[in-house]
């Protein structure tokens, strides 16, 4: 994936980041839940368990949101160079890591650094350092 510089805009990346705090803050607030998805959409996996409409809304607002910003602007075209294998390789990698790490990038490095929780510094320090290493070793390591 590629990202077109010519079109980039600080305002959408930022209007996006002010998006993410207010919706993780809201459902903290109104529910006490952590907005990570990788717990949320697990809680939906583990089969009948109590309290799942939020859970169900999360991910409905996840999936619908792109198709209401087609109402606004243009969506971005995504272009992907990687294999599909690569690509499964790469989910089932994601997918260990946040079991590893008792959560995803969102649940650690929005909504634990919003709580200064130690633990998600550390897991967030470490998701960043070994995706970093990881594109390294694919663009300049393994050639």
């Amino acid at each position: 994936m590629t990202l077109d510089w010519q079109h980039f805009s600080p305002f959408t990346a930022l209007a996006g980041g002010v998006l993410i705090g207010i919706a993780s803050g809201a459902l903290f607030l109104l529910t006490g839940r952590i907005a990570g998805i990788s717990g949320i959409v697990g809680g939906l996996l583990q089969g009948p368990v109590r309290n799942t409409g939020w859970r169900w809304a999360f991910v409905a607002g996840l999936l619908i949101a792109p198709w209401l910003w087609r109402g606004w602007s243009v969506l971005p075209e995504i272009q992907i160079s990687a294999s599909s294998a690569w690509l499964i390789v790469a989910g089932l990698l994601v997918g260990f890591g946040t079991r590893l790490g008792s959560g995803c990038t969102s649940g650690h490095g929005v909504c634990g650094l919003a709580r200064l929780s130690p633990r998600s510094l550390i897991a967030t320090l470490s998701f960043m350092a070994t995706g970093f290493a990881t594109v390294w070793l694919l663009q300049h390591g393994l050639r």
